[in-house]
């Protein structure tokens, strides 16, 4: 099997940039393979894990439940409370919207679940966001306006019987 080879320090900043552009290309996997030479280099480089997290939250549809280990494995990496607070929250967003569209029994209220977790994180984000950095705001919104627009996504718990005579 042949070995992976590193990137040099000097290499880093161009790399970040290819990585961010195959996310945006849909090709996350490439974007997580360059984050991870990335990390390999500079094990604390911020933009690297941010964009490593979200690479792999772009793979949930295709292999949810190893990606979602993986990328709650990086939040502890990241620096400051409010990073790894909102950076939790859209993982748990974006697990949900995967499951929402899943059509198999149980996935709408693991997706509302979901959902009511990245609310949570939110909100203790919106308590501790930096001065002028409202992008939890913005996340709480998207979320409200999911649960209010999608009845299918419901609480497990709540009574959903419909009696079959009348």
């Amino acid at each position: 099997m042949p070995e992976l080879r590193s990137l040099s320090k000097e290499a880093v900043d161009d790399a970040l940039e290819k990585a961010e552009r195959y996310r945006l290309l849909n090709q996350a996997f490439l974007a997580e393979s360059i984050c991870l030479d990335i990390l390999a280099v500079e094990p604390d480089e911020q933009r690297a894990l941010v964009t490593l997290l979200l690479a792999r939250t772009d793979q949930f549809p295709t292999r949810l439940s190893t990606a979602l280990r993986e990328a709650l494995e990086i939040v502890p990496r990241l620096e400051g409370e409010y990073a790894r607070v909102y950076y939790e929250g859209i993982i748990w967003e974006r697990r949900a919207e995967t499951l929402s569209h899943r059509n198999v029994p149980g996935a709408t209220h693991k997706a509302h679940d979901g959902l009511r977790r990245a609310l949570e994180l939110y909100r203790r984000a919106i308590d501790i966001h930096p001065e002028g950095n409202e992008e939890a705001i913005l996340r709480w919104n998207t979320c409200v306006r999911i649960l209010e627009r999608d009845p299918h996504l419901r609480d497990a718990h709540e009574e959903t019987h419909q009696p079959w005579l009348e």
